[in-house]
C-alpha cells in the first residue's frame, strides 16, 4: 500500500505519540504534517520529528489522504465547521477525540469517510491499545490507512458497532487509571506491612509489569494463570478469597458500567 499523506489537526501529546510511532516505522517526514494554535508546540514537534507544521488547519490538510482530528472534544465542533469547506471527498477523517460520535462529525463536516477511535495513554510509550469504528463510507483501503496509523502506537482492534466505543472507553480508555489505583493501594499496604515506601513501590510496579507480560505472552486466559499461582490454603489464596468475599468482581463491573454510561452521556452532550 502506498504510504498515505497524513495531516494532524492539533499537535498535543497523543498526536506527537502517533507521529513518533509513524516515523519509527519508517514513514518519511514529508508524508506527515501538523497544525496547532501554539507556536511553541509547532516548533517543538517540527524539531523532534522533522515534519512541516502550520498555524492554519486548512493549509495543513491540503493534499492529505488522512486527516487526524487530535484536538479537545470541547473545540471539535468549531474546528470541524471551519474545516468543512476545505476537506475533499476522498480524504479520510480519523477522530481520536473522546465522546464525539460519527453522526456529530458528519453533521459538522458533511457526509464523508470517518473513523472514530479510542486510544489510551500508554500509546505515549507505543504500548497502547485502540478501538476503531468506521462509518459506511470508509473503503477497505482507508481501513488499512487508519489501522496503520493507530498500530504505530500499539494494538488496533476494529469494532462492529459504534456503541462499542463506550465499552472500549470503560475497559481500555480509562483502564490505565484502574491499574494505577491498584498500584497505589498495594504500595500503601506494603508500606503498612513494614516495607520502606520505595521498596513497596518497586515491588508493586515490577510485579504488575511482570504479570501483564505473562498474560500477554500466555496461551491461556487470566483465570487459568491465576489458578496456577494460587496454591490451596496458601498465601495467594488467602488474599484472593478476601478480594472475592468483599465483592471484587462485582465492584469492577459496577465501575466499568459507570465509565461506559458516562462516555455515552458525554457523547450526547458534546455532539450537540
Amino acid at each position: 500500500m502506498t504510504t498515505p499523506r497524513i495531516a494532524f489537526i492539533g499537535a498535543g501529546n497523543m498526536a506527537a505519540s502517533l507521529i513518533g510511532g509513524l516515523r519509527a516505522q519508517g514513514i518519511d517526514a514529508n508524508a506527515i504534517r501538523a497544525s496547532d494554535r501554539g507556536a511553541e508546540q509547532r516548533s517543538k514537534i517540527s524539531a523532534e520529528h522533522g515534519i512541516e507544521t502550520f498555524a492554519s488547519n486548512a493549509e495543513a490538510i491540503q493534499g492529505a489522504d488522512v486527516i487526524v482530528l487530535s484536538i479537545k472534544p470541547q473545540v471539535m465542533k468549531e474546528v470541524c465547521q471551519d474545516l468543512a469547506a476545505h476537506i475533499g471527498e476522498q480524504q479520510l477523517v480519523v477522530s481520536i477525540a473522546a465522546g464525539i460520535s460519527c453522526a456529530s462529525l458528519e453533521s459538522w463536516l458533511g457526509p464523508r469517510a470517518i473513523v472514530r477511535c479510542m486510544p489510551n495513554t500508554p500509546a505515549l510509550l507505543r504500548q497502547g491499545v485502540s478501538g476503531l469504528y468506521g462509518n459506511v463510507q470508509v473503503s477497505p483501503a482507508q481501513r488499512q490507512q487508519a489501522e496503520q496509523l493507530l498500530s504505530a502506537v500499539g494494538l488496533a482492534l476494529w469494532l462492529d458497532q459504534e456503541a462499542q466505543i463506550d465499552a472500549v472507553t470503560a475497559v481500555s480508555g480509562s483502564g490505565p487509571a484502574y491499574f494505577f489505583l491498584l498500584i497505589e493501594a498495594m504500595t500503601a499496604a506494603g508500606e503498612k506491612l513494614g516495607l520502606p515506601r520505595e521498596t513497596a513501590a518497586q515491588l508493586t510496579l515490577h510485579t504488575a509489569l511482570g504479570a501483564a507480560r505473562m498474560a500477554v505472552a500466555s496461551d491461556v486466559d487470566a483465570s487459568e494463570l491465576r489458578r496456577r499461582v494460587t496454591s490451596p490454603a496458601g498465601t495467594t489464596e488467602a488474599a484472593i478469597k478476601t478480594f472475592q468475599a468483599d465483592g471484587f468482581e462485582a465492584l469492577v463491573e459496577k465501575a466499568l458500567n459507570a465509565a461506559a454510561h458516562r462516555s455515552a452521556e458525554l457523547a450526547e452532550q458534546l455532539g450537540q
